[in-house]
């Protein structure tokens, strides 16, 4: 069964470039959108097994819209992984301490975006059998 990966950015061309890297994984089923309330809504709606998520957007930015995920008992179990250039020890500290699962640096390699995408999927399922 293919896994669903959401991912979240309000820059058009990386959410391009992501999605085409991501269908490079036969097993991805891969939905994107364009801001956080989009998120909130297809994330309900879709129920996807992992949402990469942008740090930095208008109106309402990824730390907000974890948090809004996270308080909706339909999306609060949906693992989210930040897509961010804000990678320095102590800004990745926080963003797993509001209950990210990973972080992805930004520009990511769209020719391993894939890859490191399923093994922190693979590694989220590890910790949380079910």
């Amino acid at each position: 069964m293919a896994a669903k990966i959401l991912y979240v950015d309000d820059e058009d061309d990386i959410r391009e470039i992501a999605k085409m890297s991501l269908e490079l994984e036969s097993r991805f089923s891969i939905r994107t959108c364009s801001s956080g309330a989009t998120a909130l809504e297809e994330a309900a709606e879709w129920q996807p097994d992992l949402i990469l998520l942008d740090v930095m957007m208008p109106e309402m930015d990824g730390p907000e819209t974890l948090r809004r995920l996270a308080e909706a008992s339909h999306t609060s179990s949906i693992p989210v992984v930040f897509i961010t250039a804000r990678t320095q020890t102590h800004e990745v500290e926080r963003y797993l301490a509001m209950g990210a699962v990973g972080i992805i640096a930004k520009p990511f390699d769209p020719m391993t975006l894939a890859g490191d995408v399923r093994k922190l999927l693979e590694a989220h399922q590890r910790e949380r059998p079910g």
